[in-house]
């Protein structure tokens, strides 16, 4: 089921015990445009600070009623690493955050999560030995730090055509299973009057310029204005899909 991060922001997030907070943003790494982490505000009940919570403690289906049921105690939230969503979460810190919760490294297995395609933890992991890698130590596979990149930061950025700029990202949609994104929202209305937001496949980005605040991508304004409108993630269907990737001459990440 495809989701968007503007409706997960605001969620309530509970734990198998009680509420922990709600969801501010979500972290993503920019290699293989997938969402690694959502973060938290904790509120009152951990004086505002905000954790991150992985995919692996998510129960599916998520639903569409903006309240996230995770497979974690409040106490396993509160007793985890303090990571700042503020900096760079380098892979050291994703890797003390894994080894509390003893999920395994993603980056480890050669598919999307790990060993699995989806967020999934089978088998149960042990309490010393995770896809080759000693907890004790840090060592084995994987020790260059990650590509984590904020939703809300990324939101703004101006994506550029071939021939020019098309307008700013406003949103992201993803799917709920797997986490991996399947499209920018942009906002076209900065350069089309009357314009209307469209979806842009994240495998259809040519490059992202992080210093300059742009996503560059392999089409051109005419195609953009071509584009069926996007109203919001519940009108996205397959018919829409097939005529949005017929339009843009790609073929469909389902075929």
């Amino acid at each position: 089921m495809l989701n968007s991060i503007s409706h997960l922001n605001g969620s309530k997030v509970t734990a198998t015990d009680g509420d922990i907070g709600t969801v501010a943003q979500a972290f993503f790494d920019d290699r293989s445009w997938t969402f690694r982490y959502l973060v938290v505000e904790t509120g009152n009940w951990m004086s505002g600070r905000e954790v991150l919570i992985s995919p692996y403690a998510v129960t599916h289906p998520m639903g569409s009623d903006k309240h996230i049921l995770l497979r974690l105690t409040k106490e396993q939230v509160r007793t985890s690493p303090v990571v700042d969503a503020h900096q760079p979460v380098s892979r050291q810190h994703e890797r003390s955050l894994l080894r509390h919760y003893q999920y395994p490294d993603y980056w480890d297995g050669g598919s999307l999560w790990g060993a699995a395609d989806l967020p999934v933890l089978t088998p149960p992991l042990t309490d010393h030995k995770v896809h080759g890698t000693d907890i004790a130590s840090g060592s084995g596979n994987g020790t260059k730090e990650v590509h984590l990149r904020s939703s809300k930061e990324v939101t703004g950025y101006q994506v550029r055509a071939s021939d020019d700029n098309i307008g700013t990202v406003a949103d992201f949609v993803f799917d709920d299973a797997n986490w991996t994104i399947r499209y920018m929202v942009v906002d076209t209305s900065s350069w089309w009057q009357g314009g209307h937001k469209v979806l842009v496949g994240m495998k259809w980005a040519d490059r992202i310029d992080w210093e300059a605040k742009q996503v560059h991508v392999r089409l051109t304004r005419a195609q953009v204005k071509s584009s069926p409108a996007y109203e919001d993630v519940a009108s996205i269907h397959r018919e829409y899909e097939t005529q949005l990737h017929r339009n843009y001459e790609r073929e469909g990440y389902w075929a």
